[in-house]
This record gives C-alpha cells, structure tokens and sequence, in this order.
C-alpha cells in the first residue's frame, strides 16, 4: 500500500493543510458554476458528440479501494509510458487541437486517453474529468482529475505519481462538469494567486 493511500484512508472526510499552505485545502475540488468550455474541447465534442452528451443526475464519487486505486496507477503509467509526448504545433502545424492520441500527444490528448481507458473498464463518466490547469511557470496545461470518495486524484503525464490535487504544484481553472460531459464548471483554487491561462501544451 502507498503512502497516499494509506494517508487518504486515514484523512476521508477531514479537511487537512496542503504542503506550503497555511490554511486547511479539501481533498474535494471547489467548483463555482458555469465557465467558457475551452476551444479544443468544443471541437473535440463536434468529432465525438456522444462522449460530451453524456449527462449525470447524480454524479457519482467513485470508492476508492487498494483495486481502484491500483488501476488509476496502472492506467496512468501506461500512457505516459505509451506516447511520444509532444505539442499539437509539432504534431498538427496547429496550437491547439483536442483529439485521440496515435503515437503521440500532448497533454489533453493523453488525459483524453487515460479517460476513454477507465470509461471502457466501467468507471463512470461523471467522475472522469479534463482539467485545465498552469503549471509553476505560468504555462497553461491539462491533466485529468479523478473524483473520488477521498478526494479528488490528479493524473498527469508530466507526473509519474497520482496525486491529491492540493499534493500538486499546480494551479487549477476549471474542468469537465460532473453533471454534463459537455459543459465545464470553474474551479476557486485558493491556495495560489490567480492569472491569465494559455493554451495547453505538454
């Protein structure tokens, strides 16, 4: 058994400090209400309408157990491992374009796979989430976020580990809403200042 694990079992339901944080962050990512759905999502949904139609009355928390937990790992590690990482300007002459990756992806292309992966071995739809993020830097990047009963689980291809979101460095804008496949929601990341965010890169 991991470490974060073990501390996720042992932290379920309590609010705890975030690493760097003076104040208490939840395992559960703040949301506040409808935002801009991002470009290359938009277009993406247009190539595969029935994936971004998918609606959730009831959004569900998925129970994370040492066999989850163990997928979410497995699943992780094989795609970061499986593509040639790149952007979509050195794969499609383009800055942005959301798809499948072939041989290689950038960020949102992987995060895309690691979501169809987990939807084909029964994970449900409202827990799988494309986040868009900034890195330390500044630069805008997306990873997909995992909502659990623990905690909301970070899976990133510039990251070997499955992190608790407030475990990461960084900095969250928005994702997928639980309730529409197809609609995002903004996210109040209180524990860094905000800023303008880029297009995803790698």
């Amino acid at each position: 058994m991991t470490g974060l694990y073990f501390r996720l079992m042992v932290v379920a339901g309590c609010a705890f400090f975030a690493a760097g944080s003076s104040a208490p962050a939840s395992p559960f990512m703040p949301t506040t209400g409808a935002t801009s759905q991002p470009i290359g999502h938009y277009e993406f949904c247009r190539t595969h309408p029935a994936e971004c139609d998918v609606r959730s009355s009831s959004p569900a928390r998925v129970n994370l157990t040492a066999e989850t937990w163990n997928e979410l790992v497995a699943i992780n590690a094989e795609v970061n491992a499986g593509y040639i990482q790149a952007t979509d300007a050195e794969i499609f002459g383009r800055e942005e374009h959301w798809t499948y990756p072939g041989q290689a992806g950038d960020c949102e292309d992987l995060a895309l796979q690691k979501r169809r992966l987990l939807m084909e071995r029964g994970w449900p739809v409202s827990s799988l989430l494309v986040t868009v993020v900034r890195q330390p830097t500044g630069e805008g990047h997306a990873v997909l976020t995992v909502v659990t009963d623990r905690g909301d689980l970070v899976l990133d291809n510039l990251e070997p580990r499955v992190l608790l979101w407030t475990d990461t460095q960084l900095s969250f804008v928005k994702r997928q809403s639980e309730f529409h496949a197809g609609r995002w929601t903004a996210i109040r990341d209180g524990r860094r200042a905000g800023g303008a965010v880029g297009s995803p890169s790698r």
